[in-house]
């Protein structure tokens, strides 16, 4: 059987370190290298930087990237591999929109699966959160999302999700980020953020009426439950056709 062959952007790193791992013990797939801020060797693969990565895909023909870095990186990351006919996993959040529209463009050549969270069960939360969102459009709604100190973008991008889904749901199209003063309640949905220590996600929506709150959160306690989404959908996009997917597809939802 013909492995689908995996490189990681961010090899050296958290994230890189446990998706390849996980690739390693995936029947599957095969390591085939990385990418990072320095070449050299990781995880008994070959490491280049951005500069030679075109070059490195023709010397090892990957099938897949994995990008969990930040977003000036994944741009160019992406734009070469999907030049180059390589399928895109994408898990970097904070993209300005102009840049979500130029990567849009770039990658259309291949099948790219790209979210803000993918954990299993925070697509699965997600539902939830429309459903409740679908009956409950009239509460008061909070989101509530912590992370550690070292994350550069806030909102996480699963809490923008969140954001999405209750706006399509409710018609609630105000946020309002934190609150300080007089700021009487009205028909926005609030936004809190918390950062600190080593906060791995934690996410919450609050349904509030009188005499009743609805509380739906899923917390994160390592950071293997995204890598392990990230696997899964690396090895879905072998069969993928060129097109923009969610874990929505990969899971089947």
């Amino acid at each position: 059987m013909t492995k689908t062959k995996v490189f990681v952007c961010g090899i050296c790193g958290r994230m890189g370190t446990v998706i390849s791992q996980m690739v390693k013990a995936n029947p599957n797939l095969e390591l085939a290298g990385g990418i990072d801020i320095a070449a050299g060797e990781a995880h008994g693969v070959k490491v280049v930087t951005t500069k030679d990565l075109a070059a490195f895909i023709d010397e090892v023909h990957p099938d897949v990237m994995i990008d969990f870095t930040v977003a000036a990186a994944t741009m160019q990351n992406a734009k070469i591999a999907a030049a180059k006919g390589v399928n895109l996993v994408i898990g970097t959040t904070g993209f300005a929109d102009e840049q979500e529209a130029e990567l849009k463009e770039a990658v259309k050549n291949v099948a790219v699966v790209k979210t803000g969270n993918f954990s299993m069960g925070v697509n699965i939360f997600w539902e939830l959160v429309r459903e409740a969102a679908k009956r409950l459009g009239d509460y008061d709604i909070e989101v509530i999302e912590a992370h550690h100190r070292n994350k550069k973008d806030a909102p996480s991008g699963t809490a923008k999700t969140i954001l999405r889904i209750l706006e399509e749901e409710t018609g609630k199209t105000e946020e309002m980020y934190g609150r300080c003063g007089m700021t009487e309640r009205k028909d926005e949905i609030g936004v809190h953020v918390i950062r600190g220590g080593d906060v791995v996600g934690d996410h919450t929506v609050q349904f509030h009426q009188n005499y009743e709150t609805i509380s739906l959160t899923h917390r994160a306690y390592d950071r293997s439950v995204f890598a392990r989404g990230a696997v899964k959908a690396a090895e879905w996009t072998a069969s993928a056709k060129p097109g923009m997917y969610t874990m929505k597809e990969v899971l089947g939802l």
